[in-house]
């Protein structure tokens, strides 16, 4: 007799799962948000909406959220044990699903993590074939994939701001793909979300972090590396 497969069977070269909305796309939400954090969170509170509220379970979603957080790949075989591994590393998580979300994509979540005292709130969808979209970076809009090197930035809102931080990147050889800037009032702390085609230097990092109205510097090579 044929062995029963599960929803977690490898689906393909790069993918455990029954689809890639439901797992593929769900794991780089969550590897993108512990980047985000700086590390592995100690606690996580998990909300999924509309779709993915009524399916998660079903489709392996949770399990697949909390294997992104302990930040195993997509096509990592342990995806199907995470809750396992989540227990044995100590990472306490809390599932909550909201079934009537109008304003949001169908596949979104919402993560809430902590870990030494830092944390961070990261809203992204899934958006199909794996291609997952951050929308939101502790109540700053923003919209990057995390397929690209991605550079966050807090900065004063100050005058000149963009175009420095562009020039910068420029002399470091890094194309801009996209850029997009979040503030929540004039002449406020200003967040900026910039995707580049290559990564960049260390040492233009640390320049960046030596400005004095840069407040912080997050940088994110892409996450399927």
């Amino acid at each position: 007799m044929a062995e029963k497969s599960s929803v977690f069977d490898m689906i393909g070269p790069v993918m455990i799962g029954p689809s890639s909305s439901h797992t593929a796309g769900v794991v780089r939400i969550a590897r993108a948000a512990i980047r985000m954090l700086g590390s592995k969170p100690e606690e996580a509170t998990i909300t999924f909406y509309n779709s993915f509220a009524r399916t998660y379970e079903g489709h392996g979603s949770d399990r697949a959220i909390v294997a992104g957080l302990l930040d195993f790949k997509t096509d990592d075989k342990r995806i199907k044990e995470a809750f396992e591994y989540a227990k044995e590393r100590g990472l306490k998580y809390t599932f909550k699903s909201v079934g009537n979300a109008s304003t949001m994509h169908p596949n979104t979540i919402r993560l809430n993590l902590k870990a030494s005292g830092r944390e961070v709130e990261v809203l992204g969808q899934s958006r199909g074939g794996g291609v997952i979209n951050i929308v939101e970076v502790d109540g700053f809009s923003s919209s990057f994939s995390a397929t690209l090197h991605t550079l966050i930035i807090d900065a004063d809102d100050v005058k000149g701001s963009i175009a420095f931080i562009a020039s910068v990147l420029a002399h470091d050889e890094c194309n801009i793909a996209t850029m997009n800037v979040s503030r929540k009032g004039r002449n406020e702390l200003a967040r900026q979300f910039i995707e580049m085609d290559s990564g960049i230097k260390p040492i233009t990092l640390e320049y960046l972090r030596q400005l004095s109205w840069v407040k912080q510097v997050i940088y994110i090579p892409n996450i399927d590396l």
